[in-house]
C-alpha cells in the first residue's frame, strides 16, 4: 500500500494519489455538513446559524492543532523517500509524543477562552448559548481529530492514501447515523451534533492505529524509539509550528470575516453558512491536490530530485486550473439546489438565496488563485520550508482585516463576502513568488 513517488511519470502518480484524498476530503466535510443539514432541518435556522457561527473558531482551534501535528509528518515523508526505515520509525514516535503536548495545550486554552471569543466575534445573542455548547463539545474532542489527522498523515507520507480514505468513509457514515440518533431521537440539539462528530472521528483514529500497528512496520516504532529525540524534535517543530501558525493566522482572518457577517443577523449567518458548506465540498479537489504535493515534494526532496519536483508542480497547476473552472460552474448552477438541503420546507428560500448568492458568486470568480495557493504552499512545506507559507497566512489575514473593517464601517454585506476573494488573490501572489524563491534555494542546496 506504499507508493514511491520518486519514480515514473509524475502526472498519473499525482492523480492516482489525489483521487483517494479527494474522496476522503469530501467525506470529511460530511462531519460538519451533516451537522448543519440535520440541525438546520430538525432544530431550526437559529440552531444552524449557531453551528455556522462557530465554523471559523473550529478552524482556528482544530486547524492549529492539525497544522502542528501534520507538520510533524513531513520528516517522516523525507526519511521514507531517502530509504531510512529506522529514522522513519523514530520520527513517528517523536511526532506522537509532541502531538500529545499539543492536544493538552489546545484543549485547555480553547475551553478557557471560548465564551469570550464568541462575544468578541459579535455572535448574535439569540444563538449565543447554542454556539457555545456546540463549539465547547467540539473542543473536548480535539484529541480524536488530531490523532486521526496525524495517523492518516503518517500513512500518506509513505504513499498510502487509500486506507485513510476507507476509515474516513466508515467514520462519515457513523457520523450520519449518530447525528440522526442524537439530534432527532434523543432531542440533544446542537450538542448531539457535536458529540456525533467527536465519536466518529475517534473511531477513525482508532482504526488507523490498529492498521498501522498490524500492517505498516515502517511506521511502527520500536520500544527504544519512544522518547523525544533532540534532532527530530527540532526538525518537526521547525515545520510544525509555522504550519500551525499558518492555520491560526488564516483562521483569525476568517474569524474577522465572520464578525462582519454576524452584524447582519442570524438569517445572513445561516445563509452564509449554507453557501460556505456547499463551497467547501466543491473545492476539496484543490485541497487534495495540495496534500498530494506535500507528499510528492517531500519524497523527492528526500531523494534530491529537484527537477522532478518542478515538473510535478507544473502538472499540478495545470490540473488545478481546469478543476477551478469546473468548480465555479458547479457553484453558480448548483447553489439554489444545495440550499434546499439545509433548510426545511417552512423556511422561505427566497429570503435566503440573495444572501447566499452574494457570497458564492464573488468567491467563484477567484477559485483559480485559491487553487494555486494549495500547490505552492504544500510544495514548500514538503521541502521543509514553513516560514514563507506561514507568512502567506499573514498576507491573507491582512487582506481579510482590511476588507472586513471596511465592511463593518460601511455596513456592506458584499464587502464582508469579499474578504475571502481578497485574501485568496493576495496570498496567491505571495506564495507564487515565495515558491520561485524556495525552489531556487532548494536547488542550490541539493546541488552543493
Amino acid at each position: 500500500m506504499e507508493t514511491d513517488m520518486t519514480r515514473g511519470n509524475p502526472l498519473p502518480i499525482i492523480l492516482k494519489f489525489t483521487l483517494p484524498l479527494l474522496i476522503g476530503n469530501i467525506f470529511q466535510q460530511f462531519y460538519n455538513m451533516v451537522d448543519t443539514i440535520i440541525v438546520g432541518r430538525f432544530v431550526g435556522p437559529d440552531a444552524l446559524a449557531a453551528v455556522g457561527s462557530t465554523g471559523t473558531i473550529m478552524f482556528l482551534v482544530i486547524g492549529f492543532s492539525q497544522g502542528m501535528s501534520t507538520g510533524f509528518t513531513v520528516l517522516t515523508s523525507q526519511r521514507f523517500g531517502a530509504g531510512d526505515e529506522n529514522g522513519t520509525r523514530r520520527s513517528v514516535a517523536n511526532g506522537i509524543i509532541l502531538s500529545i503536548f499539543v492536544i493538552g495545550f489546545m484543549t485547555l486554552i480553547s475551553l478557557t477562552f471560548m465564551r469570550t471569543l464568541l462575544r468578541m466575534m459579535n455572535t448574535p445573542q439569540n444563538i449565543m448559548e447554542d454556539a457555545y455548547t456546540y463549539i465547547s463539545i467540539i473542543c473536548m474532542g480535539i484529541f480524536a481529530n488530531v490523532f486521526y489527522n496525524l495517523f492518516s498523515s503518517f500513512l500518506r507520507s509513505v504513499g498510502n492514501s487509500r486506507i485513510p480514505l476507507m476509515f474516513l468513509v466508515f467514520s462519515a457514515c457513523l457520523n450520519i447515523v449518530l447525528d440522526l440518533v442524537f439530534v432527532i431521537n434523543f432531542k440533544m440539539g446542537v450538542a448531539g451534533a457535536a458529540w456525533a462528530t467527536n465519536v466518529s472521528q475517534g473511531a477513525a483514529a482508532f482504526l488507523c492505529i490498529i492498521y498501522i500497528t498490524r500492517k505498516m512496520p515502517v511506521l511502527t516504532p520500536e520500544r527504544h524509539h519512544w522518547k523525544l529525540h533532540e534532532y527530530d524534535t527540532k526538525i518537526q517543530l521547525s515545520v510544525g509550528i509555522p504550519m500551525a501558525l499558518q492555520f491560526g493566522i488564516t483562521a483569525s482572518g476568517t474569524m474577522i470575516m465572520q464578525s462582519a457577517v454576524n452584524l447582519f443577523g442570524s438569517i445572513a449567518v445561516a445563509s452564509n453558512t449554507a453557501a460556505n458548506k456547499f463551497q467547501s465540498m466543491v473545492i476539496q479537489g484543490m485541497i487534495a491536490m495540495g496534500q498530494t504535493m506535500a507528499t510528492y515534494s517531500g519524497q523527492n526532496y528526500g531523494k534530491g530530485d529537484i527537477g522532478r519536483i518542478r515538473r510535478g508542480v507544473r502538472l499540478a497547476l495545470t490540473t488545478e486550473v481546469i478543476y477551478a473552472v469546473v468548480c465555479s460552474i458547479i457553484v453558480v448552477l448548483g447553489l439554489p439546489y444545495a440550499l434546499r438541503l439545509f433548510f426545511s420546507g417552512n423556511v422561505d428560500l427566497a429570503e435566503i438565496l440573495p444572501w447566499a448568492k452574494t457570497y458564492s458568486y464573488l468567491c467563484a470568480a477567484f477559485y483559480i488563485p485559491l487553487g494555486t495557493i494549495f500547490i505552492f504552499r504544500n510544495t514548500m512545506q514538503g521541502c521543509g520550508y514553513g516560514l514563507l507559507p506561514m507568512l502567506g497566512g499573514v498576507v491573507e489575514l491582512a487582506a481579510r482585516l482590511v476588507t472586513a473593517t471596511l465592511a463593518m464601517k460601511l455596513l456592506s454585506f458584499p464587502l464582508a463576502c469579499a474578504c475571502d476573494p481578497a485574501a485568496w488573490l493576495s496570498a496567491a501572489l505571495f506564495t507564487g513568488i515565495s515558491y520561485v524563491y524556495v525552489i531556487k534555494k532548494v536547488e542550490k542546496k541539493l546541488v552543493s
